[in-house]
């Protein structure tokens, strides 16, 4: 996807901060939208359909927890990719944001070039989900993966993995064979705002593989892991 295709909206209540963090967006060639408050922000996401929005949290009106909720629960938009972007650095914050659906955390101040570099790297995760997220039912082997219900199914049985071990599953079951670096895995999964202990993966992939095979998920040790269909 290029960079002229990709929609972002930019929601912050400082017009310094709308003004500069938008003019560095669209030098990168993203079509940028703004709203200063959190009605706005719900409007222009139902309007737009953004691929990201960057969304303030302290803001007049209603502020972006609220937003986000009702961003979330809007068809079409549930699984646009929100990251926080605030000076609030307080973990009651962080987690509120997570509850009610956010991607990721970015807190202010940050330099421009910083904030442009982790913007890229949200985006990745849209070209890694891409090839499986064009449909809503994947079929691998014996294993069905139900992209709206969030479910998978093996042998007849529904499996409702939790958010992130499905996205993990997901990710992983996208490109059978392919070995994903954990660091990619970071990225992708939880973002490089999201501070994880480096065992985070580990414990995923064992509850995956207790609820979904043992053999189907592969470590390389050093690199990271791999999803494979084989079952020996």
């Amino acid at each position: 996807m290029k960079n002229s295709e990709i929609k972002i909206l930019l929601v912050d209540d400082e017009p310094d901060i709308l003004e500069i963090v938008g003019y560095n967006l669209k030098n990168e060639g993203y079509t940028v939208y703004t709203a200063k408050n959190g009605l706005e922000a719900v409007d222009k996401a139902i309007k737009h359909t953004p691929h990201l929005i960057i969304l303030d949290i302290m803001m007049p009106e209603m502020d972006g927890i609220e937003a986000c909720e009702k961003i979330r629960g809007t068809k079409g938009l549930e699984n646009v990719l929100i990251t926080f972007f605030t000076a609030r650095g307080e973990d009651y914050s962080q987690v509120a944001g997570f509850d009610v659906g956010a991607d990721d955390y970015i807190t202010k101040p940050i330099k421009p070039k910083v904030l442009v570099s982790k913007i890229k790297a949200l985006l990745r995760r849209i070209k890694v989900t891409k090839t499986i997220e064009s449909t809503t039912t994947v079929v691998i082997g014996d294993i069905t993966i139900d992209r709206e219900e969030y479910v998978v199914i093996k042998n007849n049985k529904k499996l409702s993995l939790p958010r992130k071990e499905f996205e993990l599953f997901s990710l992983l079951a996208s490109k059978p064979g392919k070995v994903f670096k954990r660091d990619d895995i970071l990225d992708s999964v939880w973002g490089n705002e999201v501070v994880v202990g480096g065992r985070t993966i580990d414990v995923h992939i064992r509850k995956l593989r207790e609820k979904i095979g043992d053999n189907y998920f592969k470590t390389v040790k050093g690199v990271g892991y791999k999803f494979t269909l084989d079952e020996d």
